[in-house]
């Protein structure tokens, strides 16, 4: 029978940026947190897993359909931000700097690591601008190389269908992951977009 530490710290360290100490670390917190605080662990981990998922709309995660943002009557129906993944449009609302849509690609153009057009949420972005509605899209991607990429690819695939297609602005430091920037660079970012 596999020990069970030695199971928790090899699921644990499957996690994104966790090593076997750190692993092993958090195994050895949560035996020795009261046994209520793992169970609400487990039953917070299944529940996100039975009950997240993507919106209909604009492909972020949820557990209502449509989300709250498309939703949300009062937001700009003709401005669509396209971010790269979910922590990003938090990101941004978190600045209150933006009221319009928003749209989730779920990853960047990758070659390397396998990942083309037919991989991101853009069938579902260009559905959403055959109905006509849509004046602008805000390309809000990370300005690492893969986002300098799926920038270009949707600037040429968007441009020709008469949207406005804009950039942030600069800002967000050349690199850097919207993810980890503070709202007021977002927020002079969204403010300052350019023509892509």
């Amino acid at each position: 029978m596999a020990d069970p530490i030695k199971v928790l710290v090899q699921q644990l360290a499957k996690l994104p940026g966790i090593g076997e100490k750190t692993a092993t670390r958090l195994a050895f917190h949560i035996i020795r947190s009261p046994e209520e605080y793992a169970v609400a662990l487990a039953d917070a981990i299944r529940g996100v897993r039975r009950e997240v998922r993507l919106c209909s709309v604009c492909c972020s995660l949820t557990t209502d359909d449509p989300c709250a943002f498309c939703a949300d009557a009062r937001r700009d129906r003709e401005t669509v931000c396209v971010v790269a993944h979910p922590p990003e449009l938090i990101a941004i609302e978190r600045t209150g700097a933006y009221r319009g849509r928003y749209h989730v690609l779920h990853g960047v153009l990758a070659p390397l690591e396998g990942l083309g057009p037919e991989d991101l949420r853009i069938t579902e972005l260009l559905r959403r601008l055959a109905g006509g509605e849509i004046r602008e899209i805000i390309l809000a991607l990370s300005s690492t190389v893969e986002g300098e990429a799926t920038a270009l690819y949707l600037t040429k695939v968007l441009r020709p269908l008469g949207v406005r297609v804009t950039r942030i602005a600069s800002g967000v430091p050349i690199g850097g992951e919207l993810e980890y920037t503070d709202p007021a660079t977002i927020s002079r970012a969204l403010e300052g977009r350019r023509e892509a």
